[in-house]
Formats: C-alpha cells, structure tokens, sequence
C-alpha cells in the first residue's frame, strides 16, 4: 500500500488553494487575468511498458493557465487612464527592462513622461512640434508642457449673404465712420508673428447692380485709398467669380516689434446676393496667439490630443500596443506586468484599432476580470477535495495498522 496518491492530491489541493486565493485577493487590481491550476495524472515509469492494470500513482499540477478574457471597464476621473477593448498589451520600460500589461493606470511623472503607478514609462510613437506622428519607430512617451508659439494669420474665408434690394452707393463717398456711406460690415481678429490680435473690419458697399465694393481698415485705420476688391454676382445671387477680385491679400499693420504687416489673403468663395437681410455664415482664420498647455486626452486609436488655452489642439504622440500568438507563454513578473518568452513568441506592435489589437477609452480603467462567485465555488470544491485525499490517507493509515496488529 501507497501513501503516494494521497499525498500528491494534498499537494495539488494545496496549490489550487493557492491559485484561488490569489484570484480573490486580486479581484480588485486592475488589469488582473484570472489564473487557473491545470492537473495532470502521474503514472510510473516501467521499462517493459504499462499494462492495462496499471495503477496511478496521484496527480501533479502540470501548469497555471491565464485566462486573458476582457474585464469589465470602468470610468475614472484621469485623463491618462487607458483600458483596452480587445487584444493587446501596454508595453512599458520597466527598470530597464520591457513588459507588457493590461493595467492602463497612467500619469505624468515630474519630466512629463507618461509613467504607469509603480513608474514604467509607456511605449508609444512620437510626434514633431507640428503634430505629425512618426510610426516608423517607438520610445517612452513624454507630453510637453511648454507654450506652442504663435501663428501669424496668412488666410482669411469670409462668406455672407449681401442684400440684394440695398440701393447703390457711390464709392468715392465710403468713410468707414458714416454708416450711411456702406450697407454692412463685419469684423475678425488676426493676429501677427507674435501672437498681438488685431481688429480686421470689413465694409461692403453696393454699387451698382450685382456689384459690391469691399473696404478694410485694421485697428480702425482705413487699409488703403479706396476698395480692396469687388464682389460680382450673377443673376441668380451666386458669386460670380469672373468679375470678383478676390482672392486678394490685405495688409493689417502690425504691432512694434512682429512682421510688419499681417498679410491675410481674403476668400469670399460662397458669398450670395439674395433678397434677404446681411448675414454672416462663415467667418474664419488660420492665425492663434501662443498658447499654455491646458489639458489632454487620448483618441480610441491611441493619439494622445494636448488641447492648448489658444483653443488650439495638437497630437503629442500615440499609444503602441503589442499582442502575442500565444499569450499564455508570457511570463508574470508581478506587478501586474508580463515578459516575453519563446514560448509566448515575439511580439506583434501596432496601433490601437489596427490588425487584432484592440481599441482604447481614455478615462477608464479594465477591472479584474475575476468572477468572485465562482471564485468561492471553487474554493468549497478545493476543499472538498483536500479533505476526500486526506481521508485516503487516513484510511490507507487504518489497512496498515490492521496487518500490523494481525498475530
């Protein structure tokens, strides 16, 4: 008689225990897989071969499988904080040394670097000062916190709808002062190489049929002798664009100091002329002052947005995520991070949304994806089991106590 069997159920029992209760004790870290023991049965070795009456000798646990099911996600306050929905893992600089994760938990550490809670750095691909992002090659991601400069406005799109029943006016009689020398006017800021806005008013005046005259002043102050350019119309209120002079550039003097002049070209392409009052349907420019970095937020597909106080936005990188052909062969390395092996294979990089990987949602968070009920299920059943090998034991103690007491 053996003790063998029962003792190696004792054993895995133990460590099912074991990996039960590492799933409780983690159902509430973010970005933890459920671990699952996997049981083998042992049989002895026999060099003429095993015959059909072959007894076990017990049980081993041949494994721990990760069970890589989503978890549920749940919104936070923190712009920073990622969860995947999908495949994938975060792939982070770890002292030195690379891992991948689920637990999307980041901020910015004191050098602007996006750091997960015990300080790996975050892999993504970077973007130059215009926003461009380069995919060719990843590195840890760092959000700038400086200023973006300023824009000097080039480009000014203007589109109204002029009165068609307004009377005409003489030209030579404009003063920008005398609302009674134009029919409408409209303004815009523009700004020069040094971010300084200036006032760019507008002044239509009707003179003759399906004709307008266009006069500026910038900051008050007349632009010009005369008209900066003619709108022309056809007879079905369109714009007409063989008699209108623009596109046409006007020059806003600029403050001491910036560029001379802001040279802003005028677009009055979808401009009309119908029978109705003076409106302004679009009145844009590319120019913006200088701006402080006032807060981010990161896009499904991983671009991480700064939004600036200008009203300007600007990509200043994109998160990578990797994936792996078997992802059950990634090591644990505690910490809610994972290590490369061959058995797991090389990883597979990419962006969010693209191939397998999964989609990301800012300010969110992926639960445990440890079911607690069932958690505890298995815990009655791991005991159970303890406890039945524990009987085997105690019976085989009880035949052996019999032949030893036989006279």
């Amino acid at each position: 008689m053996s003790f063998q069997q029962g003792l190696s159920g004792l054993n895995a029992a133990a460590k099912n225990l074991d990996v039960i209760g590492n799933n409780v004790a983690n159902a509430n870290t973010v970005g933890y897989k459920v671990s699952n023991a996997v049981f083998a049965d042992v049989f002895a070795s026999s060099i003429a071969g095993g015959g059909g009456t072959q007894i076990g000798i017990g049980t081993s646990v041949a494994g721990v499988s990760v069970g890589f099911t989503q978890g549920n996600v749940t919104t936070t306050d923190a712009p920073l904080d990622m969860a995947i929905n999908g495949q994938g893992f975060f792939r982070v600089e770890n002292q030195g040394s690379i891992a991948y994760t689920r637990n999307g938990q980041f901020s910015l550490d004191k050098n602007g670097y996006v750091v997960s809670p015990s300080g790996a750095f975050l892999t993504g691909y970077t973007a130059n000062t215009m926003g461009v992002i380069n995919t060719s090659s990843y590195t840890n991601l760092r959000i700038s916190t400086s200023e973006i400069p300023a824009n000097a406005t080039t480009q000014g799109e203007i589109v109204t709808n002029l009165d068609s029943r307004k009377t005409a006016l003489l030209p030579a009689g404009f003063d920008m002062n005398d609302p009674g020398t134009y029919h409408s006017a409209t303004s815009m800021s523009v700004y020069d190489s040094q971010g300084n806005p200036h006032t760019l008013s507008m002044y239509f005046m009707k003179t003759a049929a399906n004709s307008w005259e266009v006069f500026a002043a910038g900051d008050g102050t007349q632009i010009g002798a005369g008209s900066v350019g003619t709108l022309a119309f056809n007879s079905d209120g369109t714009l007409d664009s063989t008699g209108t002079t623009f596109p046409s550039t006007v020059n806003v003097p600029a403050t001491a100091g910036a560029t001379a002049n802001v040279a802003v070209e005028l677009n009055f392409d979808g401009t009309t002329q119908f029978g109705n009052i003076f409106s302004v349907n679009q009145l844009t420019q590319d120019g913006y002052t200088s701006g402080r970095l006032s807060g981010f937020s990161v896009a499904d597909d991983g671009v991480i947005m700064s939004s600036y106080s200008n009203g300007q936005t600007r990509a200043q990188g994109q998160v990578m995520l990797a994936n792996f052909n078997n992802p059950n062969g990634l090591q644990p390395l505690g910490g809610s991070f994972w290590a490369e092996t061959a058995t797991s294979g090389q990883p597979l990089p990419g962006t969010p949304g693209s191939s397998s990987l999964g989609v990301l949602q800012s300010g969110a968070v992926e639960e445990s994806n440890v079911d607690l009920t069932a958690e505890l299920v298995d815990m009655i059943t791991a005991q159970r089991v303890y406890q039945a090998n524990a009987q085997t034991i105690k019976t085989q103690d009880q035949v052996m106590q019999t032949l030893v007491n036989m006279r």
